[in-house]
Parts: structure tokens; sequence; C-alpha cells
């Protein structure tokens, strides 16, 4: 059962944004009390909740993720 829980845990980040590089450093334990606290956000803040999520326990660096979503932002406010 331990298994199951920690492989859908690994999905479950991989589906909302965690990078590959940044999920090996993340032990079993961790992914999973991570994943469950982004199922129970609401499904369009779940990639944004795990972003801050891992910019506080320091996997992310702030600045970077503030840069790459101002970025996001602006690309989409061009296509309107």
């Amino acid at each position: 059962m331990e298994d199951s829980v920690a492989v859908d845990a690994k999905r479950i980040l991989l589906r909302y944004g965690v990078p590959i590089a940044v999920l090996d450093q993340i032990g079993t334990p961790e992914r999973i009390e991570l994943a469950r606290e982004v199922s129970r956000t609401p499904v369009p803040e779940r990639g944004d909740r795990l972003t801050d999520l891992l910019v506080e326990r320091g996997y992310l660096d702030a600045d970077e993720v503030a840069a790459a979503r101002s970025s996001r932002r602006k690309r989409r406010r061009k296509r309107s």
C-alpha cells in the first residue's frame, strides 16, 4: 500500500509542475505530504499552491518563480 501511495504522490507532484530535478531532492514522506496538501486545493490553484509550498520549503528560488510567473502573465495578456 505504501508503495502505491508514494507512486501516486509522485504523479500528482509531476502533474502540477514540480521539475524532475527538484522531485529527486524531495524524500518520499515529504512527497506524500505535499501531494496531500495540493489535493486539498481547488484544481485551478493547484500548480501555484504547489510552487508556493516548494518555495516555502526551499526547493525553489522565490525570485526565479516570480520572474517566471510575470513572464507567463505577459504572454497570456498578449494573446488576448
